[in-house]
């Protein structure tokens, strides 16, 4: 039964449940806003059962009957709101799962609790049909909002939210839970570390993908010879991006961090700074064969890219570009 204390990082976050539980001064409304894999279910989750214990005390006892119940995705008084269409949470499912069903007191517990998991998919006309619940919501109720983008969400929603935003969790942590839990090598903890950029859900999927020495060593193959590779081979190349099984702003990421090290490289000449420090003799070619102004020219592409496959821009074309980038420059 997890705990409090199993959540890396955001102390602040931890601190404010566990006060809140402990004085009684829950809201009626949250926001947890933070980037994909940041653990914002896993703290909803913490946070909810707690709050259900029959014990009541600052965590889950993990042995009471509500417990129980919540550990087994059981418990009638901790709803998901489910949506049907895969982008977009609709009127109906709001008015139908959560309008229509609050004013049935809890049927357990004092508390009733509603979790809205990827909160930016909520239409306009969810949005509004869920402020007049809101407005006025029963004292048992407590309804979190879940979302990577908190400016998705409507200003008269937010303004009676207390909005509880995800920090990045320290290098240092990540890295010791990626050794000591998932009983990571030092190379590929780091790797992952800087992949992560404070992120402990993406450190621990790329750490858990089976597949992930051999998209690495592809990776950097592919960046050791991008300069002397012709147009076929680099279209080649991102039809087989295709066939990894990691996202493309994953698959980018890597190449990011590869740059990252040639600039730092060329800057300092430190080796041991390095997180492809193996690779040093293909990352002293990369940083002779580019002026700084090249090395930032690329490191501002990879951004573009990544905004560009956010926006749904076709694939293969804006990853043309950034490997036609990457080779003149």
């Amino acid at each position: 039964m997890n705990q409090f204390s199993d959540i890396i990082g955001q102390k602040q976050i931890k601190e404010y449940f566990q006060n809140a539980i402990k004085t009684g001064n829950l809201a009626h409304s949250y926001i947890i806003n933070g980037e994909k894999g940041a653990g914002k279910e896993f703290i909803s989750r913490i946070a909810t059962m707690t709050i259900q214990c029959e014990k009541k005390g600052t965590d889950p006892c993990g042995t009471c009957h509500s417990c129980i119940q919540a550990n087994s995705n059981n418990h009638p008084d901790i709803i998901y709101i489910t949506h049907g269409k895969p982008n977009s949470i609709g009127v109906e499912d709001i008015r139908e799962q959560l309008n229509g069903d609050i004013s049935i007191k809890p049927y357990s517990g004092e508390k009733k609790i509603y979790i809205i998991k990827e909160a930016e998919l909520l239409t306009v006309q969810a949005q509004n049909a869920l402020l007049k619940t809101l407005e006025e919501p029963p004292k048992y109720a407590i309804i979190i909002l879940l979302t990577t983008n908190v400016q998705t969400i409507l200003a008269t929603i937010i303004s009676r939210c207390v909005v509880l935003h995800m920090k990045p969790v320290s290098d240092e942590e990540v890295k010791k839970y990626l050794m000591e839990e998932l009983e990571l090598p030092d190379y590929k903890a780091n790797l992952c570390v800087s992949f992560a950029r404070g992120n402990i859900g993406r450190a621990k999927l790329l750490a858990m993908n089976e597949e992930f020495d051999k998209i690495r060593e592809e990776a950097v193959f592919l960046m050791q010879h991008i300069k002397s590779l012709e147009i076929n081979e680099i279209s080649s190349a991102i039809k087989k991006i295709n066939e990894y099984n990691i996202g493309a702003i994953d698959y980018i990421d890597i190449i990011a961090i590869w740059y990252r090290d040639v600039l730092l490289f060329k800057a300092t000449k430190n080796i041991n700074a390095l997180i492809f420090k193996e690779e040093i003799k293909y990352i002293k070619r990369a940083a002779q064969l580019s002026d700084y102004e090249g090395l930032e020219t690329i490191l501002e592409a990879l951004e573009k890219t990544k905004t560009r496959i956010r926006a749904n821009v076709n694939f293969d074309l804006v990853m043309e570009l950034l490997l036609l980038t990457i080779k003149e420059n």
